[in-house]
């Protein structure tokens, strides 16, 4: 037992209880919008954060020190830090997990052994997940951490170095497959530059198109029927990366023929990054139909660099739910891309963070809900538009005027009269909604 100090299910109490080991907000067999809390949310733990963080940052290294890391070898550690996920998933009463390969086994010597290593420890969690319950959500590959893709992997110049990227992601890909993933992920770590002098970006960019094709072709014949998430990902590391946001992915992805398999799994820390808001983000995928999964989690406005922080930001999380209501749903799910503070010692800080983050976003889908049924935003936004749905403007939005037949109109009608958007009288509205008014 890794978690001794949670005795059993974290179960939901209601906003009056002083339980921290309990949720006020998030009931998951309630209904909102017909549909339950847990169908709805589909909350993942992030394997990477939550069982293999140490609690680094720029300023220095690990701090943590995890009952599940003392073992005997890499493969001894990696069988309990399985273990350990799954008793954390089913304590918390979460039905999803995430991880990146080298998450959940280490590299070996050879690709050989380091497929042997996978292989192993998919076993392993195949067997947890059939006696718990817990899922997989999404799969994905570390292409960025070790020496060798110091220049990237899908764009390196050294097609050594991209071939095992492949054997990676390959391997990566039947592991989703084996375990039932809802999605597979690419995580560009290191597909940029950090200088144009020697770069090739038409290259590299064509290269990693080709990378992707092939990780389509060979997916689909392993029989992986989920959707291929893009995350964006600004800045970190290289001066410019290629997924830099959801605009410059899904540019790429109409430019290189791989749209109708790929969506985008958006992080809201790196559209922090990105100089974006969350929002932002989520409604130009959403618009384009791309939208499929979200990392939740925060940034620091006053830092420079990932912080990951637990999301416990209402205002943000109510647009994310927004947002994903009004499109129907997501084809993912709600991933805990987040970790707790260098000081958070203790693992039970790892429950009161996910406790934290649940209850938040559940909050936010019930005002998102009531939103959506008052149309308290979507009418006004409607009628601002409004006068493109009649004459005129209907024709224009058919793609049938032409711009002499506009000059004449706009002659005929005179000055356009100054109409107010309105902003701080939405905002107000709200904030109604977030405080439990209207």
């Amino acid at each position: 037992m890794y978690f001794p100090e949670v005795k059993s299910v974290v179960r939901y109490e209601g906003p009056r209880s002083k339980n921290p080991l309990a949720f006020k907000f998030y009931d998951s067999r309630r209904k909102v919008g017909g549909k339950t809390m847990e169908e709805h949310l589909r909350f993942s733990v992030a394997y990477w954060h939550t069982f293999k963080g140490t609690g680094a940052d720029p300023f220095g290294g690990g701090v943590y020190d995890r009952p599940w890391n003392n073992g005997r070898d890499a493969m001894d550690i990696a069988e309990k830090t399985m273990d350990a996920c799954f008793e954390f998933c089913t304590k918390l009463g979460v039905n999803y997990y995430c991880f990146h390969d080298r998450d959940i086994a280490p590299e070996g010597a050879t690709i050989a052994e380091t497929n042997r290593n996978l292989d192993r420890i998919v076993k392993r969690a195949a067997k947890w997940q059939r006696e718990t319950g817990v899922k997989l959500l999404w799969g994905t590959a570390n292409c960025f951490s070790h020496p060798r893709y110091t220049h990237g992997a899908a764009t390196n110049p050294d097609p050594r170095v991209l071939a095992y990227a492949a054997s990676q992601v390959r391997r990566a890909i039947d592991a989703t497959v084996e375990l039932g993933g809802r999605g597979y992920v690419f995580w560009g770590g290191r597909e940029g530059y950090a200088s144009l002098i020697n770069t090739d970006l038409k290259h590299e960019r064509e290269q990693m198109a080709a990378f992707l094709h092939m990780a389509v072709d060979y997916g689909r014949k392993a029989g992986f029927k989920g959707p291929f998430f893009i995350e964006p990902k600004p800045k970190e590391p290289s001066t410019h990366q290629y997924d830099f946001d959801s605009a410059t992915c899904l540019g790429f992805l109409r430019e290189f023929d791989l749209l109708d398999d790929f969506m985008l799994n958006l992080e809201a820390n790196h559209a922090t990054l990105a100089t974006h808001s969350f929002e932002h983000e989520m409604v130009t995928a959403s618009a384009a139909g791309k939208l499929g999964s979200l990392d939740i989690n925060r940034g620091d406005q006053t830092v420079g660099w990932d912080t990951d922080q637990f999301p416990t930001d209402l205002y943000t999380a109510t647009w994310a739910m927004y947002v994903v209501l009004q499109q129907g749903g997501l084809k993912g799910g709600l991933n805990f891309d987040a970790k707790v503070r260098r000081g958070s010692f203790d693992t039970v800080d790892l429950f009161h963070a996910h406790i934290g983050g649940m209850d938040t976003f559940a909050r936010a889908l019930v005002i998102a809900d009531r939103l959506i049924k008052d149309k308290a935003l979507a009418k006004p936004l409607a009628d601002r538009y409004a006068g493109y749905r009649t004459g005129m403007g209907k024709k224009i939005m058919a793609g049938k005027a032409t711009l002499p037949e506009l000059e004449k109109w706009a002659m005929s009608q005179g000055e356009p009269p100054k109409t107010s958007g309105r902003v701080e009288a939405l905002e107000n509205i709200l904030n109604e909604y977030l405080h439990g008014g209207r």
